[in-house]
Order: structure tokens, then C-alpha cells, then sequence
């Protein structure tokens, strides 16, 4: 084997699978907890250990992820408003999967910030899908953005009594294709980039 074809030799499927338990774990134990910055403390430090310590993480040597404090001013519970053909479908093209595609689930408005799409998954497995850019993007953060929700992983914060998502910054959190370019991650499309910088959730490493 050419030290290529290593370097693009993914983990185990059972080790992935293995992450994404503990990814399902977690957020449901984020859900459970009724305070915000409890939950996110929980979320800060049991995302860092699978990152320093599960075998199917994305890390590469050196790297320790980054996180923001906790700021309140940045979690919403929003309604997911319908926009009808407003929201036209989006294709990722990956060179690894071929196309993803997207099509719109509605839209949330985030007050003093602006407006995000949200996307559901069409295809197997499905699921929502809502990442974002903000203005600390490529200083603070990831130039091409971050997630914030994606079901199909099992990332989800939750819904209050009334129905109404949880959409909390302070939980944006890197794709795996940061850490580890073996992995291709759909970007924010433009409708998911808000000008304003959101100072909060996990920031890019050092060094990077």
C-alpha cells in the first residue's frame, strides 16, 4: 500500500459507528439537562475526550479542540417557518459521495442576527441539517463555516413544549474535514452566512 492510499484509509466502520453512539449519547444527554450552560459545559468536555481518545476521531496529532465560553445572549428557540419555493433545493457535489442533496425544511430567524436555512437530508437516512457562517469566520473559526444541527448524526439540541427548536451558537461545532482532510464535509450554502460575528462555540485549533 502507497503512503496515499494510507493516508485515505477511513477508521473501522465499527469504530465510526462506536462515535456516532457516543455523539447520540451525548446530545441526548444535553437535551435532558435543563440548564443551558450545564448542558454545554457537558458538551464541551465529553466532545473533547472523544476527540482526544475515540479511535474514529478526526484528530490528528497535536491538535486539541477550542471552545468559547458560554454566552446566553446566543441561544434561540425559534419556530421553523415554511418558505415554500422561496427555498430552492441545494446540491453538495463531494468527490467521495457524489452528490448530497438538500432540500429546503423552512427557515429560522435568529433576532439581531439574521435568518438561516434549514435543510433536510434527501437521501438514505435523511435528517436535519443547519450550518452556519458567521463574520469570525476564517480568523476565529472555520472559513467555511460550522454545524449546528445534523440529525443524521444524532447532533440535535432539542424542542421546546411548543415545538419550537432549540438553535443555541454555543454549540456550533467544526466538521470532521477540519481536523482531518480525509473527511468531505457539505459547507454553508449562502443562504446560511450572517454577517454578524457569533464569538461563541468551538473555535479553530491551535496552530491551524
Amino acid at each position: 500500500m502507497s503512503e496515499t492510499d494510507e493516508d485515505f484509509t477511513y477508521p473501522p466502520a465499527l469504530d465510526v459507528a462506536s462515535w456516532r453512539r457516543e455523539v447520540h449519547a451525548l446530545y441526548a444527554a444535553v437535551r435532558a439537562e435543563p440548564d443551558p450552560a450545564t448542558a454545554h459545559a457537558l458538551w464541551v468536555d465529553t466532545r473533547s475526550r472523544l476527540f482526544q481518545e475515540h479511535p474514529a476521531s478526526p484528530r490528528r496529532e497535536g491538535q486539541e479542540l477550542r471552545h468559547a465560553p458560554y454566552d446566553p445572549a446566543y441561544r434561540f428557540v425559534v419556530e421553523v417557518e415554511g418558505v415554500g419555493d422561496a427555498q430552492e433545493p441545494w446540491e453538495f457535489r463531494s468527490a467521495t459521495d457524489g452528490i448530497v442533496p438538500f432540500t429546503g425544511a423552512g427557515r429560522v430567524t435568529l433576532d439581531g442576527l439574521g435568518t438561516l436555512d434549514v435543510w433536510w437530508l434527501n437521501s438514505y437516512g435523511g435528517g436535519v441539517f443547519l450550518p452556519v457562517r458567521d463574520g469570525s469566520a476564517g480568523s476565529e473559526t472555520y472559513g467555511a463555516g460550522r454545524y449546528l444541527l445534523d440529525t443524521v448524526k444524532g447532533t440535535d439540541l432539542g424542542r421546546d413544549e411548543q415545538g419550537r427548536w432549540v438553535v443555541d451558537l454555543n454549540f456550533a461545532y467544526n466538521p470532521s474535514c477540519v481536523y482531518d482532510y480525509r473527511w468531505v464535509c457539505p459547507l454553508a450554502p449562502a443562504a446560511n452566512r450572517l454577517e454578524a460575528r457569533t464569538p461563541v462555540g468551538e473555535l479553530l485549533p491551535e496552530g491551524y
